[in-house]
């Protein structure tokens, strides 16, 4: 199991090498959360996220015999990258096995720092088999993801970064996937500080490690899509799965209507682009799944790659859930100034009318009819519900889709 003595050479050995990445308090986060927030923000890591850290520390504890063949390594993107970078600085030939559907952005930034890329599998565990396909038949050295040792003492320096600049910190809460920061950050605090709570956060769609613990055991598990690919891992580690079963206060989870409007809350109110599985930390607070109040809390705001053609879904999807976005469906005569009246309803009321399309063809549309298709910008559900009244009272048959 991981020393705190090794977590602080790691902490040593990436000095000047990696950011020391800011802490930031926020206000607003705060009292959503009705604890004070203090951000620990990894998406300004370089490479992107916390993952740098481990691969770093993991690629310079291996020896010259180790990595005469060069090394290879699994991701869905953020270790991707980590490893890649760290392998360009130290001149080491570089391979990463990344899942068929990883982000392009994430693909084209791993091959950026030098590395080669295969694509193999639709999930990250798919790709982790074939990397160690890959190990075998070229004798490179694997740089596992998570379940390392010196890759979860280099993740624990997260964790001192955290205690120096705020040491009277009640509790951290991280983002889960498959446990490697987790359990860096909850040796390097529980070791000196064991009344400092440490939380793990899993998407909902992937709750591997919440379901370990309840086995008592690592287990396989079955997943869904999540926007929090980056820690959609269906498998913990064994190393970090003991870690997590002896620090780790609790496990939480958050759906993807949580994780999306944390998303865009982040965007629009600290101006900090997140990755869903950077989100998911504070979407916890924010949703108050943690049982603590008026606490010094840190949520790990973990990596920042998002898929730039993903970014304006991410916001319309997050619009929607917060009632600041709706399209109407409604079906009226063709006839003049039918539509005026449809539009008056909506400025009346201050709504925002961002798109319209009329079709004169289809299934429910009758000779003399048409199909009005209204996008609106919106300022809450109350604000919607209070147009779409408005429209049954001026006799308009409407459907919020």
């Amino acid at each position: 199991m991981v020393s705190f003595r090794e977590i602080v050479m790691a902490h040593e050995k990436m000095m000047g090498i990696v950011h020391k990445t800011p802490l930031d308090y926020s206000n607003t986060f705060s009292e959503y959360a009705n604890n004070q927030v203090y951000l620990k923000l990894e998406n300004l890591q370089k490479t992107g996220s916390f993952k740098v850290r481990g691969s770093y520390n993991k690629m310079t504890s291996l020896k010259k015999t180790e990595i005469q063949n060069g090394v290879v390594a699994a991701s869905a993107g953020n270790h991707a990258q980590g490893v890649a970078y760290s392998s360009s600085m130290l001149g080491i030939p570089c391979t990463i096995v990344m899942p068929k559907g990883a982000p392009l952005t994430k693909v084209q930034a791993t091959k950026s720092y030098g590395a080669k890329v295969e694509l193999h599998g639709d999930v990250f565990d798919d790709a982790l088999d074939y990397a160690l396909e890959l190990k075998d038949k070229t004798g490179a050295a694997f740089v596992h993801a998570f379940d390392d040792d010196t890759i979860i003492a280099g993740q624990g320096t997260v964790g001192l970064e955290i205690l120096e600049q705020l040491p009277d910190v009640d509790a951290i809460v991280c983002p889960v996937g498959g446990g490697g920061l987790i359990s860096g950050v909850a040796a390097a605090v529980k070791e000196k500080h064991p009344s400092i709570q440490i939380y793990g956060v899993q998407a909902k769609a992937c709750t591997s490690m919440e379901q370990s613990l309840q086995e008592k055991k690592p287990v396989f598990v079955d997943s869904s899509p999540t926007m929090a690919d980056g820690i959609a891992v269906k498998k913990p580690g064994q190393h970090t799965f003991q870690i997590v079963q002896k620090y780790v206060d609790e496990m939480l989870s958050v759906d993807e209507t949580e994780i999306a409007q944390t998303m865009l809350m982040l965007l629009e109110r600290n101006k900090l682009l997140v990755e869903g599985s950077g989100a998911v930390s504070l979407a916890a607070m924010l949703y108050h799944k943690l049982p603590l109040k008026n606490k010094k809390i840190v949520p790990i705001i973990s990596g920042g790659n998002v898929d730039v053609s993903f970014i304006s879904r991410i916001i319309e999807r997050g619009m929607v859930e917060a009632g600041r976005f709706v399209r109407f469906n409604t079906i009226l005569q063709d006839k003049p100034g039918n539509l005026e009246k449809i539009l008056q309803v909506v400025t009346e009321r201050q709504g925002n009318v961002l798109d319209i399309s009329l079709s004169h063809i289809g299934d429910r549309i009758h000779p003399g009819y048409a199909q009005l298709s209204l996008s609106v910008e919106t300022k809450d559900q109350h604000h919607i519900e209070e147009i779409f009244e408005a429209f049954k009272q001026k006799g308009f048959t409407t459907d919020i889709v």
